[in-house]
């Protein structure tokens, strides 16, 4: 079975180069992205961006879900990025 991928990958590459390596490439580009260390703080960075950014509101006392003021910390710190 090896040896049957290896002569119709010999072959193809004598036949046609170009398609190979950009075949090659473009499956690296798919493939190594996810294998990447980077993609692990990128997750973590996107969980932790909220999606809904705070619009200043005039808080009468009766809203007790809407912070005082739009810089106070909510949600997930990230500190550990300032760490790194």
């Amino acid at each position: 079975m090896a040896g049957r991928i290896t002569a119709f990958l010999r072959n193809v590459w004598a036949k046609e180069p170009v398609l190979v390596a950009s075949f090659t490439i473009g499956g690296l580009a798919i493939i190594l992205p996810a294998l990447s260390p980077y993609a692990k703080y990128s997750i973590r960075i996107n969980e932790a961006t909220p999606y809904n950014y705070p619009v200043p509101l005039r808080d009468d006392g009766n809203m007790p879900d809407v912070p005082s003021h739009p810089q106070d910390p909510q949600g997930p710190s990230l500190e550990w990025l300032k760490k790194l």
